[in-house]
């Protein structure tokens, strides 16, 4: 009688397999909280797109550049008279023109349900983000990833529209979605067209 009680009383051994089906974009806006959730590494997400929005620029543009930089010249020379001041933004504009003509570099990215998104080499891990947000622009979309340390810049993430639902369950497994809010600096790089 023991070997008989031994094998009723011995645990259950066989494996547990777990499959992973996308959540409904119904049932996502009433998740607990996703972060607290087991993660289960599916094939990631892999795709190209540009690193920023070329803006083409006009005769126009570069002129009014120069006088902007002229009058900042002049505010330094009648008001400040501090002459490092006027050569900081002779510096500057050289670096805003080159940086003009440069096309933007086609970058590869890599989103993984565990790692995080690789952008080109470089891992940003889900925990150093409090937040997304996604923006559509100029025909374009992306997604903003909000740091956790205040100073640090926001990672913009352009993406192809057929990957897009993808993309935002992936970080909205992991991150609370936020509305999209540019900053002063990103409106003005928009408004002159950088």
């Amino acid at each position: 009688m023991q070997p008989e009680q031994q094998n009723n009383t011995s645990p259950n051994l066989e494996p547990v397999t777990e499959r992973y089906t996308p959540t409904p974009a119904s049932e996502a806006v009433n998740r607990v909280d996703a972060r607290s959730q087991p993660v289960i590494d599916n094939p990631p997400l892999q795709w190209t797109a540009h690193e920023y929005i070329y803006r083409q620029k006009n005769g126009l543009w570069f002129v009014l550049f120069l006088i902007t930089t002229l009058v900042f010249i002049a505010f330094d020379a009648f008001f400040l008279k501090s002459y490092t001041f006027s050569v900081l933004v002779v510096v500057m504009a050289i670096a805003v023109v080159v940086y003009s003509h440069r096309p933007p570099r086609i970058v590869n990215y890599t989103l993984s349900n565990a790692q995080g998104l690789y952008v080109g080499e470089k891992l940003h891990r889900f925990d150093e983000f409090k937040a997304f947000s996604v923006l559509f622009e100029e025909g374009y979309t992306s997604i903003i990833l909000i740091p956790v340390k205040r100073f640090l810049p926001s990672v913009s993430v352009y993406f192809p529209q057929e990957l897009g639902e993808r993309i935002v369950d992936v970080f909205g497994a992991r991150l609370p979605m936020e509305k999209a809010k540019l900053d002063f600096i990103d409106i003005l790089i928009q408004k002159i067209r950088l």
